[in-house]
């Protein structure tokens, strides 16, 4: 069972928002012991609302599970030895600070590789740790907008828009666990750790992998095209008489079916749809036609007709819908964890099947310093340290 894969394998967490913080999430969520250290005031991720669970962000219970919190100031000498004794027993450090922030730390690669060279040292940044852009910093909606990635979403005519989920980040974050594993495997041969460099644009830029390369290959910029596929068609939503359906019959024997279905046989033997790409060189044309057809029934009238057709399709759903998706139920992907504060929280879980990863939320987002002093005894402080640190404002405890 993946829950228990990476058990043993300690983890200390720098990062914050999303990008850092979903890697080091699923990095728990199999197993492993992932220590997050913040500022005794909290991450920023906190305060990142609307959409609040107590006095902290949604955003921070998405993105938190599974994770022991300790609050330490890195601005102050005890605080930052603390970090250190903390890293001395570590087997991967993942961090999100801009480049160079660690460094003037003390608590860079270089700095840490001469003591523990078996350390696996995950930087995750905006741009990457060199090149001309590797000091800016950066967030998922400018790089969505850096990467070109913007330049796809929507109409054309209408304004930039974007994602409204922080695809950017999550996909970093995914990257980063993909890169640590990979390292993990390596150290178990050579013994040796080392620094990956994981960041935002790169990530963008591989969510954007048959765009990019399609414009390599032609020179063509991409269109706007809405919810259309812009290398396929009928790949995309229609209007019926109370919602919106998405369809895709580009295939040449379900576009034959789908005419059949709608009545419009005639459109197969048009030469305007004869194939995939005169379909999307007259998307237009052939959009008019079957949404003519499609508006006089309901959504949920036409989803049997099609599926019993072989036809692929589905409502276009809103998260209402979802909480209620049968395949959702089936896939146990909405995790639930009880907080002692704020009861049941549902959140998505671990993406492979917990049926063979049992691979769940089972501990909440910590609040900030909940495990400060668990985390210090465990690690070799005795409980005069601890109250040295408190006392210098270098830690914060929240729980006895």
């Amino acid at each position: 069972m993946l829950r228990h894969a990476l058990d043993g394998l300690t983890v200390v967490d720098f990062t914050q928002i999303g990008a850092g913080p979903t890697c080091t999430m699923l990095l728990a969520d199999m197993g492993a012991r992932v220590i997050k250290i913040e500022a005794p005031e909290g991450e920023l991720g906190r305060g990142l609302g609307p959409g609040w669970i107590g006095d902290d962000s949604a955003l921070f219970h998405a993105f938190n599970r599974n994770k022991l919190g300790v609050a330490l100031d890195l601005k102050s000498g005890s605080g930052l030895a603390a970090a250190r004794r903390l890293i001395a027993q570590a087997d991967v450090l993942v961090e999100s600070m801009r480049p160079g922030v660690m460094d003037r730390l003390g608590l860079g690669f270089e700095a840490l590789v001469v003591e523990h060279p078996a350390l696996i040292y995950c930087s995750i940044s905006a741009y990457g740790q060199r090149g001309p852009y590797a000091g800016r910093a950066g967030v998922d909606g400018i790089i969505q907008a850096d990467s070109g990635l913007m330049s796809l979403i929507g109409t054309e005519g209408a304004e930039p828009c974007k994602v409204q989920a922080p695809v950017v980040d999550v996909m970093t974050g995914y990257v980063a666990v993909m890169a640590v594993l990979a390292k993990l495997a390596q150290r178990a041969r050579d013994g040796q750790g080392g620094q990956l460099d994981v960041n935002l644009l790169n990530s963008a830029l591989a969510l954007q992998q048959s765009s990019i390369t399609s414009y390599c290959a032609d020179g063509r910029l991409p269109e706007r095209t809405g919810s259309a596929a812009p290398y396929a068609a009928p790949n995309q939503a229609f209007r019926t008489s109370d919602g919106w359906l998405m369809i895709a019959a580009y295939m040449p024997e379900r576009w034959v079916r789908l005419c059949e279905l709608l009545g419009l046989p005639h459109l197969v033997s048009d030469p305007r749809f004869a194939s995939s790409p005169s379909r999307v060189a007259h998307r237009h044309d052939m959009v008019t036609l079957l949404t003519e057809v499609l508006q006089t029934r309901t959504t949920d009238e036409w989803l049997p007709l099609l599926r019993g057709a072989d036809i692929l399709c589905a409502r276009v759903a809103g998260y209402d819908d979802l909480l209620e998706h049968p395949q959702v139920a089936a896939n146990a992907m909405l995790a639930e964890v009880n907080h002692p504060q704020h009861g049941r929280l549902r959140m998505p879980g671990f993406p492979v099947d917990s049926a063979t990863s049992n691979a769940q939320a089972h501990r909440p987002a910590p609040a900030c310093g909940e495990h400060t002093r668990e985390v210090l005894h465990a690690a070799g402080f005795d409980e005069d340290e601890i109250q040295v640190l408190q006392q210098a404002r270098a830690a914060h405890c929240t729980a006895a």
